[in-house]
């Protein structure tokens, strides 16, 4: 089965005051890059095929010093991209707590969609085709999916059995970790919203050798 790393890019100035959406010119702060940094020692244990990220520039930064520890290029992959909330698009979250609309996206995911932008259920099946498609690509590799909070949210829901209206029960914090096994046969949730060692992860081959 193909291991697949998704990675929640590191923190911005705007996380968690701002919804930035796919809004460009979104870099990492330094607390951010600090993490993206600490993220690449922390999977030099796991020997990867491929690093794939979203387009955006946040994503971007977070790969590339993982890229660079282990000598692969970022491959970018739309798939995983932000959802695209539309007209919110770098809407303060204060302002939006207070709209019907806001509620609505929370209390039923699955049967809404931002205005303007795409629904949850559509944002759910195009990451998960997307994560489909490395893990053909990698059928017995580590992959690397540096992507953003809602699509690995949604995907972890979907590889756990979890109905979408239940998907904000995961959490995957600015530069976590979450693993799933994909491959023949039922999915393996392995991790999620970790931010500790990932040694475990390695290939048994490789652990025998440290140990």
């Amino acid at each position: 089965m193909a291991l697949l790393l998704l990675i929640r890019h590191g923190l911005t100035d705007a996380t968690g005051k701002r919804l930035y959406g796919r809004g460009a010119g979104v870099h990492l702060s330094p607390r951010g890059r600090d993490q993206a940094d600490r993220l690449a020692r922390r999977i030099g244990e796991v020997r990867l095929e491929a690093v794939y990220s979203s387009p955006l520039e946040r994503c971007l930064e977070t790969a590339e010093p993982v890229a660079g520890a282990t000598g692969l290029p970022v491959r970018t992959l739309p798939g995983v991209l932000e959802v695209d909330v539309g007209r919110w698009t770098g809407r303060t979250f204060a302002s939006l707590r207070r709209t019907k609309g806001w509620r609505l996206i929370h209390e039923t995911p699955s049967a809404t969609a931002f205005p303007g932008g795409e629904s949850l259920a559509d944002a759910q099946h195009r990451t998960v085709a997307a994560l489909e498609e490395v893990a053909e690509r990698h059928p017995r590799g580590a992959v690397a999916v540096v992507s953003h909070g809602d699509p690995i949210r949604l995907a972890l829901a979907h590889y756990a059995g979890l109905h979408l209206d239940l998907f904000r029960r995961l959490e995957a914090a600015p530069g976590s970790v979450s693993a799933v096994a994909v491959g023949r046969g039922e999915p393996r949730v392995l991790r999620v919203n970790d931010t500790g060692a990932l040694d475990d992860l390695a290939p048994p081959r490789a652990r025998a050798v440290r140990g």
